[in-house]
């Protein structure tokens, strides 16, 4: 005769796997608490390649540069499920949680089941510097 689990077991397991639900890979799928200082100083804008961009972690922001010398800046935090966004390739600013990607010209939603663009951050370029204001 076999043993069936009981209830303890199976709802242990049931709440282990809906908490487990949005990461990646073993990552949290939760989002950096802190919040961007003003007039933080990002980086310089040669770190910036046309038609791609760089993710500033700390300060939950991308950078984008969509053509030579003009630069965009928008929130880090994918508009599906508040993953940040990993990737800058190719045209797009991707999600890795579930497959979100967004243009680098504007933020808009070009796949995935985000619901709206990434919103736009204000930033100033000063000689060669990235400042987000």
């Amino acid at each position: 005769m076999t043993q069936q689990p009981g209830r303890r077991a199976v709802l242990a397991v049931a709440l282990g796997a809906t908490a487990a639900g949005c990461s990646k890979y073993g990552e949290s799928s939760s989002t950096p608490s802190q919040t961007a200082p003003a007039n933080a100083v990002l980086g310089k804008t040669a770190e910036i390649p046309v038609g791609e961009g760089k993710i500033f972690d700390q300060n939950q922001v991308v950078v984008t540069q969509p053509v030579k010398g003009t630069f965009k800046a928008f929130s880090s935090t994918c508009t599906h499920q508040g993953c940040q966004v990993t990737t800058v390739a190719n045209g797009t600013i991707d999600c890795p949680c579930h497959g979100s990607k967004y243009s680098v010209k504007d933020g808009s939603v070009v796949a995935g089941p985000a619901p709206r663009p990434l919103p736009p951050k204000q930033i100033t370029i000063s000689g060669d510097s990235i400042t987000l204001v």
